[in-house]
């Protein structure tokens, strides 16, 4: 049934939903890249990747909730019994950090907590972590996993090289975290957990010291954003219906050269 969910994110992440479910990433993957894309990822799932194990640990810490952080220390992670401990620990649901990731990551929740404003947005009284929604937008089912629900607002955790504001910008247009919005948005509104108009703050943080916080909220993106999310529910219905997940073109592309060459070499 549509509503909010306190599960862990495997099941999230595996779909419950029979006949599947259109998440904020794969919205992004249908109007960034193209349908076959997105059907391929559907039907292939990625194994996980040990270098996702930085930043959802940062999340477990800074958010309280998600898997247990396991040490391994051991000044080698290629050795046979190593090898071994590290996917029993990943296989229990858990994540194997070295000394200094571990470290890092309790040194980023605490760099986190001195930053009054991120502080105050993810004050443990104020909300809570890592809920899983679905809901249905015309016959497609829908679904989205909250960073933080509070009361009045969203708000979102982001590690990052770089929290510059420039870097920042950049980033959102490289991984549609506007799109992302949107998607949330649009669940929280359709399950009445937030009002429309609700802000939603993006935290993002750096992974090397001094760890500095960047809380940064988007505005034109939103419009941008709304289009891009209709889009791809658009595409989504149609190639559902089809059964036909075309690529990125079907027909010979012709390609120009970007405005801004031409501009130079005029």
């Amino acid at each position: 049934m549509p509503g909010m969910y306190d599960i862990p994110a495997e099941l999230y992440h595996s779909d419950p939903i029979p006949g599947g479910s259109l998440s904020s990433t794969g919205a992004r993957t249908l109007v960034s890249q193209c349908p076959a894309r997105f059907h391929y990822d559907l039907t292939h799932p990625q194994p996980y990747k040990a270098v996702f194990d930085f930043g959802t640990a940062a999340h477990k810490l800074v958010l309280g909730d998600g898997p247990e952080l396991v040490l391994v220390d051991e000044p080698r992670w290629d050795t046979d019994a190593t090898k071994a401990r590290v996917a029993e620990i990943r296989a229990d649901g858990n994540i194997p950090l070295k000394r200094d990731a571990l470290q890092r990551v309790h040194d980023m929740a605490t760099a986190l907590s001195e930053h009054s404003e991120a502080a105050d947005l993810l004050d443990p009284d104020s909300g809570v972590a890592e809920q899983s929604v679905f809901w249905t937008i015309g016959n497609a089912w829908c679904r989205a996993r909250f960073d933080w629900l509070r009361e009045d607002q969203l708000v979102d955790y982001k590690t990052c090289r770089s929290a510059h504001p420039d870097a920042i910008q950049k980033a959102i247009q490289e991984h549609g975290y506007h799109v992302q919005e949107d998607w949330y948005r649009r669940a929280a509104v359709a399950l009445g957990l937030v009002p429309e108009q609700a802000p939603f703050p993006f935290i993002f943080q750096e992974k090397e010291q001094p760890y500095l916080v960047t809380v940064v909220r988007l505005d034109l993106w939103r419009d941008i954003a709304h289009q891009l999310s209709e889009r791809a529910l658009f595409i989504y219905e149609s190639c559902r219906t089809s059964g036909h997940w075309p690529a990125y073109t079907t027909e010979t592309a012709l390609i120009s050269p970007p405005a801004w060459l031409e501009r130079q070499h005029t």
